[in-house]
């Protein structure tokens, strides 16, 4: 079902247990899962990982970068009617967002999913826990060096919607000249990081690509982050 994502009653038959047992047994699966692989794969980068994505990041002409930012909707089929509207995407489809930070190697270390499709990435940043440990001043240090400047806080690549922070760098809309329009090209460029991860994670797990068939939030939250 997470695979492929075929349906409960799909799979009855070849497993000689009810539609009820199986997505029952899914449910209890990504529970496992999540309890078991959390800490170690959906957790914030240590020094030796930022240490990994900065050398990276400067062999990519990006020093400082620790990766992509975006958000991903997945449809919701059940979504009860009283809360369509509410969760109506600008494709007028009930939606629920994923925010996710990914790296080169397709590593995404940060997901903060739950949040009706009709608000935009802004609404989505304002209510993650991204900057929470930065804020609090406990996350690790970041040190590179651009011109002879030092700099002690890493960057995400983003698009053009997210707001003007220093933990951001977007790409020159209507780039004039060739450093400007190589610049903007290369973010353009490095910053499908994220896109490339949201798509590899559909083809891997089909659930995720077709409408969400489960009516209530909690169990779609376990399912994505597992």
């Amino acid at each position: 079902m997470l695979a492929y994502g075929v349906i409960g009653d799909y799979v009855d038959e070849y497993l000689r247990i009810s539609e009820t047992t199986a997505m029952q047994s899914l449910k209890l699966f990504v529970k496992v899962v999540i309890s078991l692989y959390s800490d170690q794969y959906l957790r914030s980068p240590t020094t030796n990982d930022i240490a990994r994505l900065l050398e990276i990041g400067e062999r990519r002409g990006f020093p400082g970068m620790l990766g992509s930012i975006d958000c991903m909707h997945w449809t919701w089929k059940n979504c009860p009617t009283s809360w369509k509207g509410m969760y109506c995407d600008y494709k007028c489809e009930a939606t629920i967002i994923l925010e996710a930070v990914a790296s080169y190697d397709l590593w995404i270390w940060h997901a903060f999913f739950g949040l009706p499709g009709s608000n935009n990435d802004i609404n989505v940043l304002e209510k993650s826990f991204m900057f929470t440990e930065l804020a609090q001043g406990c996350a690790p240090r970041v040190n590179y060096s651009i011109n002879g400047h030092d700099y002690t806080m890493g960057y995400y690549l983003v698009d053009g919607i997210y707001p003007q922070w220093s933990t951001f760098v977007k790409t020159i809309s209507a780039p004039i000249g060739a450093k400007k329009k190589h610049f903007a090209a290369a973010q353009a460029f490095t910053r499908k990081d994220v896109e490339c991860a949201f798509r590899v994670l559909q083809a891997r797990f089909a659930i995720v690509r077709q409408p969400a068939r489960f009516f209530k939030v909690p169990d779609l939250k376990d399912i994505m982050k597992a």
